[in-house]
């Protein structure tokens, strides 16, 4: 059965720690100032994975501050062994080689799987599906593109599916109208894609409660891997020791199961299963 993994999300901004809601770049908060320290925040609590987004880059705009914050995140996760999920204007196969080699574990390519389907391709060639994921981002069931700005006639099951057939394997799908308003997240249209497809789905977009993580963690036979959490941690209304409790049934320290490739620079090798789904080594990333 597929592992669930709880990945907290760190949205760039200038180099600053943002949530926008529905993706809307004039309806911002900022909750820190050093993203680093934010880092360290939710790896201290005990998750493996960290889901970083840089919105500039999703924009088109100048985004120097936030690979700078991106460089601080992971020697952070690095002392942590820990892992970086990152996407946010990936749209070339060079920006997507530059970011695994500064140690980013997956790279989510959103925006150029719609314009430019040759580059998933070469991805996915290159470095594997563990290490290049999709992001498919839609409302009411239709893609958007460009930081969520524009609007597309395509619907986001057939885009799945179109990409599990190039040979993807992971996939994060972010209910746009439910993003930074903690209103629930689309559980069933998750679901419904990770059937249709046979992918492992990260959900984004809505969680506001333990009993959210719950609810798509039931799915985990269906596919659905995983789920990631911004404005809820970040306004206290989910404690991440809590929520990892929750999903391990471990303690609130334990680390949470994850798949997919080691950050680059740690050695990959698989290491024996201990109780409560930690291991004693890293993960070998063809596992689950």
């Amino acid at each position: 059965m597929t592992t669930f993994t709880l990945y907290p999300a760190i949205d760039l901004r200038q180099g600053r720690v943002v949530r926008l809601k529905q993706g809307d770049p004039d309806r911002q908060t900022v909750y820190a100032d050093d993203p680093a320290t934010v880092a360290r925040r939710w790896l201290e609590a005990g998750v493996r994975w960290l889901h970083v987004v840089n919105l500039d880059g999703a924009f088109g705009e100048e985004d120097t501050l936030n690979r700078q914050a991106l460089e601080a995140i992971l020697k952070v996760a690095a002392s942590f062994r820990a892992y970086v999920q990152f996407g946010g204007g990936m749209r070339s196969l060079e920006s997507v080689e530059a970011a695994l080699r500064m140690g980013v574990a997956r790279v989510v390519l959103g925006t150029v799987i719609v314009e430019r389907p040759e580059v998933l391709d070469q991805a996915l060639a290159r470095f594997g599906p563990d290490q290049v994921v999709a992001g498919v981002d839609a409302r009411n069931g239709l893609v958007r593109v460009r930081g969520w700005q524009k609007g597309t006639e395509l619907q986001a099951v057939d885009l799945a599916t179109r990409l599990a057939q190039r040979g993807l394997r992971w996939l994060v799908f972010t209910d746009v109208a439910r993003d930074g308003l903690q209103t629930g997240p689309n559980v069933s249209a998750t679901v419904a894609l990770a059937r249709a497809t046979g992918l492992r789905v990260i959900a984004s977009g809505g969680v506001r409660s333990l009993e959210d993580l719950r609810r798509l963690q039931a799915h985990r036979g269906d596919g659905v891997a995983g789920v990631i959490v911004g404005r809820a941690l970040y306004e206290g209304n989910v404690s991440l020791a809590e929520a990892i409790l929750a999903i391990s049934g471990d303690s609130p320290q334990a680390p949470l199961a994850e798949e997919g490739a080691p950050p680059q620079g740690v050695e990959t090798g698989q290491g024996d299963a201990e109780p409560g789904g930690q291991a004693s080594g890293p993960v070998d990333p063809r596992e689950g």
